[in-house]
């Protein structure tokens, strides 16, 4: 017996199926309590997202010395349209008083300050961010929202805004985001696998399996952040939820659609199950060796947030492999083959799918391959003029939400009454001595600044803060920091540096375009080089990758459009084409890989235009129902009250359909059958002779 045979009979043999699904179980049991205690582990503190090596990075370290608790400023904002009476102000400065006393708050508080026009008040609240992140804002800036609105006199609004208040709303969304992801998700996948199967018990097999991979995943991602440094936030554990259960139900898909095969021609179960594994678990491989491959190219990025997701993700992946290789076919074994009910593959019947829709589909596109495939890529061109829509520069406080929570509402009122920078300065950090007054004075005198304030000198060093003029997430703050940085870098001996919220904003932009630049070409080379391994070819692989890159410029065109036109989104977050761009290659090719190593396969003995008809034939409904499902995984992300996700979730979801339903399912076969044996030159395949009887090879 081969080592590959070996291998593909363990999950499924007649005793060591029982072992597999024993050995899951005590690795559930021990895994359950930890996966629950992932969201504790989550760093979202900011130097979790910023890159590390940018100036706002290190003025948050330097800061630490003059500031050793970690604030964010919530910005309690009074209105009254008619003018702040005697008795406004007496309640705010008896809030002022009381604030001192909600959770996380540390001293002092400044305010309540009126405005110019004597139409608001404003009241600065530090509240100390400490090492969770932005969990100790929503308590705080709660209790906050509670004093200002209790006794307020009849006409006076409040809000609470300003960075903390921000990303209170912000961690609101965050703090549900597990529990409605995963009800979301697995709601979704129940309804599609039941579609697929149409079977009242199938569904439920890769489910469990599905649901298994993503709590020891959880668990390993929580042991390695509390024992091993690695970071994970809300983000990257959100999009774990949808990446374990979506790219575990592929493969799900897959061995199912190949095991239901096998049956028919073993009457053995056991053998089936085998035949399955050592025929499908080859592409299986390959595809999740793809999708962990590309997503641990990520670790290159300076983004922190984007450097994290990729382990993070790649752990997932490859637990969700493991499963679907091991516990999912003992489970199939184990159930036999009523567990397909109401049509059960019976041995000796017939196989639908060589006579079924996309069969049909094939031997339609076999005719005009030339036609079909320079018709549907036309067609997919024409979707990249959208791209001229695409704006990803980033998103401001307002436009990042799909809705307006109160704190957008609050940064409203406070740019319509105060400087637009109030409650979000600059920082600056310089030597002290000589230098400062230079670097205060070089600060003042920017275009850009309303002002500044005193300077606390420790050990050497000075820090103050500069307000801006400007609202803090604008292009024209952004171009005040540059300005600001500039003056004070020129400063001699000053060693003066810049940071604040707008400065990680602007840092964090320009690291996410570097990483689109680097990750981008460094994730294709390394999807050509797997595709060229498994398809021992150099054509076809030059092929496939094209025609992702042309699917995914699609997307982004279709999207882009919608997202400026339809859904009148401000814009997208500059580390949206990289994310886009890294799920759909890495899951697109898994469509590729399904695809091309069955035409691969059928080729040896029928020809490659034949072997294009019948790889079709063959994985055709399981690629489109796997592409379904995988685009309504992440299309959940959609129901998030966020812009960023929301976007990522429709990209995605678009993109994958686009490759299921037209690129693999379409365009892939026409070359394929147009190209003939030259799609698997220099490989052995491509100076095979042609079969007896196949024609156009």
């Amino acid at each position: 017996m081969s080592s590959g045979t070996r291998w593909s009979a363990l999950p499924c043999g007649r005793r060591r199926k029982w072992v597999v699904l024993g050995l899951w179980l005590v690795l559930l049991l021990v895994a359950a309590p930890l996966a629950g205690k992932l969201m504790g582990a989550e760093n979202n503190e900011a130097s979790s997202w910023l890159p590390a090596n940018a100036e706002s990075t290190r003025v948050l370290d330097a800061q630490r010395r003059f500031q050793p608790v970690e604030t964010a400023e919530a910005v309690v904002v009074y209105q009254r349209p008619g003018g702040i009476t005697a008795e406004d102000h007496a309640k705010a400065t008896r809030d002022a008083e009381s604030f001192t006393t909600a959770p996380h708050v540390v001293a002092p508080v400044v305010g309540p300050i009126v405005s110019a026009d004597g139409q608001a008040m404003q009241t600065v609240v530090p509240v100390a961010v400490g090492t969770t992140g932005w969990n100790n804002l929503k308590p705080a800036v709660d209790s906050l929202r509670a004093t200002a609105a209790a006794g307020a006199p009849a006409g006076l609004v409040t809000h609470v805004t300003g960075p903390g208040g921000i990303a209170a709303d912000q961690a609101k969304v965050f703090s549900g985001i597990d529990s409605t992801l995963l009800f979301a998700t697995v709601g979704v996948v129940i309804v599609l696998l039941l579609l697929t199967y149409r079977s009242p018990v199938l569904w439920l097999l890769p489910l469990l399996s599905a649901g298994a991979a993503l709590a020891v995943a959880e668990a390993v991602i929580y042991l390695l952040a509390k024992h091993a440094g690695l970071i994970v936030n809300g983000q990257s554990a959100g999009i774990l939820i949808v990446l374990v259960l979506g790219a575990g139900t592929d493969y799900a898909l897959l061995l199912t659609a190949r095991y239901r095969e096998e049956l028919r021609l073993h009457q053995d179960r056991h053998e089936a199950m085998a035949a399955a594994l050592r025929r499908a678990g080859p592409a299986i491989l390959a595809s999740s060796a793809t999708v962990v491959a590309s997503m641990l190219c990520l670790l290159v990025a300076e983004m922190n947030s984007t450097s994290g997701l990729g382990p993070v993700c790649a752990i997932g992946v490859v637990v969700a492999l493991l499963a679907m290789l091991t516990l999912l076919p003992a489970l199939l074994v184990a159930f036999g083959r009523w567990v397909f009910w109401p049509v059960r593959p019976g041995y000796g019947t017939p196989e639908p799918t060589k006579t079924g829709r996309w069969a049909r589909i094939g031997a339609w596109i076999a005719v005009r391959p030339r036609k079909v495939w320079i018709g549907t890529a036309l067609a997919l061109a024409a979707c990249t003029a959208g791209l001229t829509s695409l704006n990803a520069t980033g998103l401001s406080a307002a436009g990042s939400f799909t809705g307006t929570p109160d704190s957008v509402t609050g940064q409203q009122v406070l740019a319509a009454h105060f400087p637009g920078g109030t409650g979000a300065p600059l920082s600056v950090i310089s030597n002290a001595g000589p230098p400062l007054e230079a670097v205060r004075q070089a600060t003042a005198s920017t275009p850009g600044i309303a002002g500044i304030g005193p300077a606390d000198v420790r050990g050497g060093e000075a820090f103050f803060q500069a307000t801006l003029t400007d609202p803090p997430d604008s292009a024209a703050a952004r171009a005040t920091v540059d300005r600001v940085r500039a003056a004070v870098h020129a400063v001699p001996g000053a060693n003066a540096q810049v940071g604040g919220s707008t400065a990680v904003v602007l840092d964090a932009g320009r690291a996410a375009s570097r990483d689109n630049r680097v990750i981008i070409p460094l994730v294709l080379a390394v999807v050509l080089v797997i595709l060229a391994a498994l398809l021992r070819a150099v054509v076809a692989p030059l092929i496939l990758i094209a025609t992702v890159v042309l699917s995914y410029a699609a997307a982004l065109g279709i999207s882009a459009f919608f997202f400026a036109h339809v859904f009148h989104f401000e814009a997208q977050d500059p580390a949206f084409p990289l994310f886009v761009f890294v799920f759909l290659v890495a899951l697109g090719i898994d469509y590729n890989i399904f695809l091309m190593t069955r035409v691969r396969e059928e080729s040896a003995h029928l020809g490659t235009r034949r072997g294009a008809v019948a790889g079709l034939a063959a994985t055709g409904g399981v690629i489109t129902s796997a592409g379904l499902i995988l685009a309504a995984t992440f299309a959940v992300l959609g129901t998030l009250p966020l812009v960023g996700f929301a976007e990522i979730g429709f990209a995605v979801a678009l993109g994958v359909l686009l490759d299921t339903l037209v690129v693999r399912s379409v365009l892939v076969t026409a070359l394929t059958a147009d190209l003939r044996h030259h799609m698997w030159w220099p490989g052995r395949l491509s100076r095979a002779t042609p079969p007896q009887g196949s024609t156009g090879e």
